[in-house]
């Protein structure tokens, strides 16, 4: 096995000759201390067994050296780096406009697509924006806005309350739990 003398970047580990420190605390590939020794014989007895000496915990006094194979070592971390990213739920934000003067029926329409996007398990940012003289009827932008709580109730929770921002009167609704399932 080739002896690896490098620092790793992303974790910034320090393996076999990086290792700057006159003494370490050594463990052993079974777990077992061996005790405190000069890095000179910790490198000796990790390139007897054909393996790395692996930098632990740096911050350590002195620091904690395992005897590993580093390369073994990085295809693991990745593989449970892949694992946790499998896992991951990416919450996407779905934007649905409605203006002060919307009809019926396209309340309606956008209504549906608010709750088709919760559904989906994405959270809905709900935006009405004012356009000229309308600003001074903010009253009816609130009414909107509570019929889309109303009709959304069931499936989704206010993550964040109507307010205005601007022009614009936005509320952020997240999906319930049992919603999405």
């Amino acid at each position: 096995m080739e002896l690896i003398n490098k620092t790793n970047k992303t974790q910034d580990v320090q393996v076999n000759e990086a290792i700057r420190a006159r003494e370490v605390r050594l463990i052993d590939v079974d777990g077992r201390q061996i005790g405190i020794v000069p890095l000179k014989e910790a490198l000796r007895q990790a390139r007897e067994k054909n393996l790395d000496l692996v930098n632990i915990a740096p911050q350590a006094n002195p620091p904690v050296c395992r005897i590993m194979d580093y390369g073994k070592y990085k295809f693991e971390q990745s593989k449970k780096e892949k694992e946790a990213r499998k896992k991951q739920k990416v919450i996407t934000i779905k934007e649905v406009r409605f203006s002060a003067t919307i009809e019926e029926h396209d309340f309606n329409t956008k209504l549906r697509h608010v709750i088709q996007f919760l559904r989906k398990g994405d959270k809905v940012k709900c935006s009405l924006r004012f356009r000229g003289r309308q600003i001074t009827h903010a009253d009816l932008g609130t009414e909107i806005m509570q019929r889309i709580i109303d009709g959304t109730k069931d499936i989704a929770v206010v993550e964040k309350t109507p307010g205005m921002e601007g022009r614009s009167m936005i509320m952020v609704l997240a999906p319930k739990a049992e919603a999405k399932a």
